[in-house]
């Protein structure tokens, strides 16, 4: 893998993980772990999550309120840049914690607990990552995500047969199609 070190970075389907770690100076920046390449970052994983909600037209907040909406999670909240192409991404710590990495739930192929109490990623990749949460909270985190992502999905597929419908029967089908979705009543 290519390891480079750059100062901006932007976020995409790629991304399998942003890890917090401590550079040779003492001060936290990000490693960026892609399908093929490893980037070192110089900023904190918080500021490259933040920059990327930005980029899809939110903020950290917005999407921690959007995801308490949708699911009622909101203490280290999963949260999606784009769902129609998959950006899920799950805090190993409280976003404010310094220590807090974010893990792409789309490319996590298994978890499993280390002797020390710690949790080892694997990633589709094949590449091991050793977060330093337990395996207990982490598999809570990825669950949290899972459901997170299966209510989203199901919103979206939702809208998309509303979409279908109207285009089919403009006249009254989008009543018709919104009264189980909104809970509107004739």
């Amino acid at each position: 893998m290519k390891t480079s070190n750059i100062n901006g970075y932007e976020l995409n389907p790629l991304t399998m993980a942003v890890i917090s770690e401590l550079g040779t100076d003492g001060k936290k920046m990000a490693r960026v772990i892609e399908e093929e390449i490893e980037l070192t970052i110089d900023a904190k994983p918080l500021h490259i999550i933040r920059k990327a909600c930005e980029f899809f037209g939110s903020s950290l907040k917005g999407r921690q309120k959007g995801t308490a909406a949708v699911c009622g999670v909101t203490y280290k909240a999963p949260i999606t840049f784009d769902p129609s192409i998959g950006l899920y991404f799950l805090p190993t710590h409280s976003p404010t914690n310094s220590n807090c990495s974010w893990i792409s739930h789309s490319h996590i192929e298994t978890i499993q607990p280390t002797a020390d109490n710690q949790t080892e990623i694997i990633l589709k990749n094949k590449k091991r990552i050793i977060i330093h949460v337990s395996y207990g909270s982490m598999m809570n985190q990825v669950q949290r995500t899972a459901q997170y992502r299966y209510l989203m999905e199901a919103r979206m597929n939702q809208m998309r047969m509303m979409g279908n419908i109207v285009a089919e029967n403009p006249s009254s089908a989008l009543r018709e199609s919104m009264s189980p979705f909104y809970g509107l009543r004739e």
